[in-house]
């Protein structure tokens, strides 16, 4: 099921409509999964790769910044297994924010999750991040040290921290998600 891009911000959303049928008219079907993320699922998202002592740590953090809520989305998130997919805690992914998308590349009708695959000499994701930047968006696929080819977002700032001190986030979270 394809994720509902009314819940980003409006340019984005323009943008990513742009993006999407760009990808359609080279041959590339890619299908949004993720728009707006509420921070405990990105909290799972960001615990399911750390230790323990990581997560203690980082809690102990957000609540001396007075980041109380954001601590708690991490505590709810409970123990989480798997592969790395983010580098962004609750409140720090653009995807809180309606900033940010993820889509998959669809082939024949279903998901195709490689990155060096080749249908009629070309890789989805690579089509869907070279558009994207000609947007003026940012792919996370041409992200320098963790790539994620799925996302894309409205700003070139790795995280909303670049605007916002932490408690502002905090508090912004909050409001929104509460």
């Amino acid at each position: 099921m394809a994720a509902d891009l009314n819940l980003l911000v409006p340019e984005f959303k323009e943008k990513v409509i742009q993006l999407l049928e760009r990808c359609d008219n080279a041959g590339i079907t890619m299908q949004p999964t993720e728009t707006v993320r509420h921070p405990v699922r990105q909290a799972k998202l960001w615990r399911q790769s750390r230790a323990t002592s990581v997560i203690q740590e980082k809690i102990a953090d957000l609540r001396a910044g007075e980041a109380d809520f954001l601590a708690q989305c991490i505590i709810d998130a409970g123990r989480q297994n798997g592969d790395h997919v983010t580098n962004s805690i609750p409140g720090l992914s653009w995807h809180q924010w309606g900033e940010s998308v993820d889509c998959v590349w669809i082939v024949n009708g279903d998901e195709e999750w490689s990155v060096t695959r080749k249908v009629n000499g070309q890789n989805g994701y690579h089509v869907y991040a070279t558009l994207a930047k000609e947007l003026g968006l940012t792919p996370g696929g041409f992200w320098i040290s963790f790539k994620d080819w799925p996302h894309v977002q409205l700003r070139s700032a790795a995280n909303p921290g670049s605007d916002f001190s932490l408690k502002q986030i905090n508090d912004i979270m909050k409001e929104r998600f509460s």
